[in-house]
């Protein structure tokens, strides 16, 4: 049993024993959600709970207060519609509330909950044909362990065993994993629904960890290990996505795209790789050194048949987000820069995903 499984059945198994919620968190016509929870033995419970900011630095946990039955309670601000992780910190543990789902994010299982979006519903789900998403481990020669992709195959993927599909390769974001455009993103619904109005070819989605460390990884200047992930992508999950499954080979039928970190890492990826992707998306995730990675501009727009940026205009990294466009305006890049209202989380990206998926692998 390797390290990190072990560490999730000891984080669950210490939240199961010493803390549950009273009843589900409550969530307000305004948004606000009202959070109950059982810890008896609790001298001091806080909760970290997204609200209105748009930077995860600027985020402080808040203090829950006992009511006069003894459980601990807490009320937010409104939340921005949309999906919100939330963790749970007694006399300076930290727990997840272990009767709600839990999610990979912030680096460890944690909680979600939903504020419902009157104005986006790409993401529900309706009654269409449903594709699924399918777990493939495999062993990794370059990190030397065992690895786990999860990848999704559109409903006509069963129905017509003589058919290959185009392939999307789609990066999660910083303290995230493969898991996570699966579950918090709802990658499949969202393809599901937009297959199903006629709006997007029927395409795999390839959702890789982004992480990727050798045994004797060095670090940087920074302090942080070196990340071998494009070298994994290209050496090892490629070829075996076309090992596996029934994909059309060849750099027109790959596209590859990312949200925040995987943003970065679909920018480098895509940008230094033109004979394998010809299609590049970029989820507020930009990049500060833009200018190395575009070279030549004519190439760019030679090798890419779509090149495309989305960000929120309140995410922390909508300034550097404008700079990208106007490094890639001035060396005459073509791409597409879509903002709107919005900060750096998954309602926009899920936002993203349904704008960008209609635009791949058309004539």
């Amino acid at each position: 049993m390797n390290a990190p499984l072990i560490c999730s059945l000891l984080f669950l198994l210490a939240a199961n024993l010493t803390i549950t919620t009273a009843v589900p968190p409550k969530v307000h016509s305004d948004g606000r959600v009202t959070f109950r929870i059982d810890a008896p033995n609790a001298e001091n419970l806080q909760i970290d709970v997204k609200g209105r900011t748009s930077n995860a630095n600027d985020r402080k946990p808040f203090d829950m207060k006992r009511d006069e039955s003894g459980q601990w309670v807490f009320t937010s601000e409104p939340l921005d519609p949309g999906f919100h992780y939330y963790l749970l910190f007694m006399d300076g543990y930290k727990f997840a509330d272990n009767t709600n789902p839990l999610y990979f994010g912030w680096a460890r299982p944690t909680n979600g909950i939903e504020i419902p979006d009157s104005s986006l519903d790409c993401y529900l789900p309706r009654d269409v044909p449903r594709g699924e998403i399918r777990i493939v481990p495999y062993y990794s020669s370059i990190t030397q362990s065992w690895r786990e992709i999860r990848v999704y195959t559109p409903p006509q993927y069963e129905k017509d065993p003589r058919k290959r599909f185009p392939v999307l390769y789609l990066q999660h974001g910083s303290g995230e994993n493969e898991t996570s455009w699966g579950n918090q993103g709802r990658a499949g619904t969202i393809l599901d629904n937009l297959i199903s109005e006629g709006k997007c070819n029927p395409m795999i989605i390839v959702m890789e960890e982004g992480y990727a460390y050798t045994p004797d990884a060095i670090s940087d200047d920074s302090g942080r290990r070196v990340n071998s992930f494009e070298k994994l992508l290209l050496e090892e999950t490629i070829p075996l996505i076309e090992d596996r499954y029934r994909v059309l080979a060849g750099k027109e039928h790959r596209a590859i795209a990312g949200l925040s970190m995987g943003g970065g890492q679909a920018l480098r990826i895509g940008l230094g790789n033109f004979d394998t992707f010809s299609y590049l998306g970029c989820f507020s995730g930009a990049s500060r050194d833009i200018e190395d990675l575009v070279k030549d501009a004519k190439q760019v727009n030679r090798k890419l048949k779509l090149f495309w940026i989305g960000c929120g205009t309140e995410d922390f990294v909508y300034e550097r987000s404008l700079a990208v466009r106007s490094e890639l305006q001035n060396k005459g890049v073509d791409h597409e820069f879509y903002s709107h209202p919005g900060t750096h989380e998954w309602q926009s990206w899920r936002l993203h995903l349904s704008l960008f998926a209609p635009k791949l692998f058309n004539p």
